[in-house]
């Protein structure tokens, strides 16, 4: 039996050590895309020269990615902040409340569908270590796996640096081509191949139809950025 399901379900890895960074590559690299062709969709609606639109791009990557790292590498860091002062004063309550955190294991081991003498076996086991018992309340209580803590630092480097690279497609027509319009046209292009890419890459995690994925990711940028190039054609007329 165990053969044919091994043959017929091969065994798939989990995505490994990159799993708790996944959010920051994603919306690093598509705030990247989406965020910097929004904006030159915009200046370019409110008629900017070529290199004022260069300028405002460069400006705003810069500045993106500057915000996306900062910005990430504070909220991992205050978070994992947190999960240490609370770790922490679990320990405390191990220590001088220990009946209180065996009653609590008793509950949290009876939500997960342990019961009878088996869950009585499995508080006799954790219970009978103060070490075990605080591994054990760590992920049941907190959702804390050492391995799985978030480095603030390379949150930061996955947000900062893939948002630049999101950000180049939108960038670089704008150095070769002095038609803003034109120069529009190819950012959008490769900006739209780099929206469906990601959203085509999202799926290989989440185990959906790729297709779908990036085209869903490349229709909701789209409207954006339709709408940021009417928005700077109306300033355009008003102003």
């Amino acid at each position: 039996m165990d053969e044919v399901a091994s043959t017929e379900h091969p065994y798939e890895p989990h995505l490994g050590d990159s799993r708790q960074y996944w959010r920051d590559m994603i919306l690093g690299v598509n705030d990247g895309l989406v965020s910097i062709f929004l904006l030159v969709a915009g200046v370019v609606g409110g008629q900017l020269a070529s290199r004022q639109v260069l300028l405002t791009a460069i400006a705003g990557a810069v500045a993106g990615a500057i915000s996306m790292a900062t910005g990430e590498w504070l909220a991992t860091k205050s978070q994992e902040e947190v999960f240490d002062r609370e770790i922490a004063l679990e320990r405390e309550h191990i220590k001088y409340h220990r009946d209180s955190e065996i009653e609590q294991l008793w509950e949290m081991l009876g939500n997960i569908g342990l019961e009878g003498e088996p869950l009585a076996a499995a508080v006799e086991q954790i219970g009978s270590s103060d070490e075990r018992l605080m591994q054990s309340m760590k992920v049941l209580e907190f959702g804390v796996l050492d391995e799985e803590r978030r480095s603030p630092w390379k949150a930061a480097w996955f947000s900062g640096v893939l948002f630049l690279t999101g950000a180049l497609p939108s960038v670089v027509p704008f150095v070769f081509i002095t038609d803003t319009f034109i120069a529009l046209i190819w950012a959008g292009v490769l900006s739209g191949f780099g929206l469906f890419a990601v959203g085509a890459a999202k799926s290989m995690a989440t185990k959906t139809n790729p297709w779908r994925s990036g085209a869903e990711n490349l229709g909701v940028s789209l409207l954006g950025a339709v709408l940021s190039f009417w928005v700077g054609r109306a300033y355009d007329a008003t102003f």
